[in-house]
């Protein structure tokens, strides 16, 4: 697996640090973020249009708005790979 380290929270203490990476050969991208308080999960999980909680293989992140420059690299990166 050939993972791409793009961007991390610019406001990182780093021990809290949201950061996404790409995987281009799967076409994904790898987002680590904050776990939703009980509350919250709760709030997506009913608007949500799947049925029932979120899967154990899957998860609710949070993730602050200043790392969406940092999104959009990766979505570039992944679509248009002459940009890497």
């Amino acid at each position: 697996m050939a993972v791409q380290f793009i961007g991390i929270d610019p406001d990182t203490d780093r021990d809290h640090c949201p950061t996404v990476w790409v995987d281009p050969e799967a076409g994904e991208l790898l987002v680590q973020g904050w776990k939703p308080e009980a509350r919250t999960q709760a709030a997506c999980e009913a608007t949500s249009p799947g049925i029932g909680p979120v899967p154990d293989s899957e998860a609710i992140i949070r993730v602050p708005a200043r790392l969406v420059p940092s999104i959009r690299k990766a979505c570039d990166a992944l679509e248009r790979p002459e940009l890497r």
